[in-house]
């Protein structure tokens, strides 16, 4: 949905901005001679070259879109939290601000690669096309990155790091783990436990579900792609099941929760669920 706005605010940015480029170098010249020719004989009105209403309205949203269009496409482009898959570190309502430069510049219609600007680390929280329907975003946090091997084993997540066929290879590191105890978040009525994780250089909370386990996997993450996890390991869609996140599906990184709204209304209630019961000023801040 987010490409399909992109397009078409590329779309009305380059309807406006013709329309008004085509009166101010074909018509509006010959509306002036025209009026300069009538009032030597003295009869031009002063509205014989006033810009048609048509025109004008595009003059003034023009440079809008256009301003629109570039913040989304190349600086910042908010999104909306739909689901627990991220908690803790991002809930259900959460509004944020994805950076656009943070890896190349793409073109807001093909989303080609127009320059490169960074790269991914691991621990980032990206937003990406999911593989399996690029029509649809969905936010993640980087764990594998491109030659490298993921184990997880026992909700423990080990790296290994690329090896060449024939040569000795390290052993697999495991991600350091720190338990928190039990968290404020229930799972089908479930406790879940949180601890604190350090990717990289960032550590950030994860839950985990103690009544349930995991079979021990191993992912060898291909060359231009990345493997990602959510931050609620027991309740998230990632890589452990639909694969890898190629490099083209990156759409930024997540950098700022704006705004945080809370949602939790009855169905039965007078007021739409859509309505917000509660704004959440203390989330409001940087993304780790």
């Amino acid at each position: 949905m987010a490409n399909y706005f992109s397009i078409f605010l590329v779309a009305v940015s380059a309807f406006t901005g013709i329309v008004w480029l085509i009166y101010a170098l074909f018509m509006a010249p010959k509306k002036t001679a025209g009026a300069h020719g009538d009032s030597s004989s003295g009869s031009a009105l002063d509205g014989d070259t006033q810009m048609p209403a048509f025109v004008d309205t595009c003059k003034q949203f023009f440079p809008i879109f256009f301003g629109v269009m570039i913040f989304r496409s190349f600086i910042y482009e908010p999104f909306q939290i739909p689901s627990g898959s991220m908690m803790p570190t991002l809930l259900e309502g959460d509004f944020i601000l994805v950076e656009k430069f943070s890896y190349g510049l793409k073109d807001p219609v093909f989303r080609s690669q127009l320059i490169e600007t960074g790269e991914v680390k691991r621990g980032d929280v990206v937003v990406f096309k999911y593989p399996l329907d690029t029509n649809v975003d969905f936010i993640k946090r980087v764990v594998g990155l491109p030659g490298e091997t993921i184990i997880y084993n026992n909700k423990q997540i080990f790296i290994q790091a690329p090896c060449e066929p024939g040569k000795l290879c390290e052993r697999p590191q495991a991600v350091q783990l720190n338990s928190l105890g039990k968290s404020e978040f229930f799972q089908r009525g479930i406790a879940l436990n949180q601890f604190s994780e350090l990717l990289g250089e960032v550590e950030h909370g994860i839950l985990r579900n103690p009544g349930t386990s995991s079979a021990p996997n191993q992912y060898v993450v291909p060359e231009g792609h990345y493997f990602v996890l959510g931050d609620n390991r027991g309740n998230s869609q990632d890589s452990r099941y639909w694969g890898f996140v190629p490099e083209a599906n990156l759409v930024g990184k997540a950098t700022f929760i704006w705004i945080s709204f809370d949602f939790d209304r009855d169905e039965a209630a007078f007021l739409p669920t859509w309505i917000p019961t509660n704004i959440r000023f203390e989330r409001v801040g940087s993304i780790h």
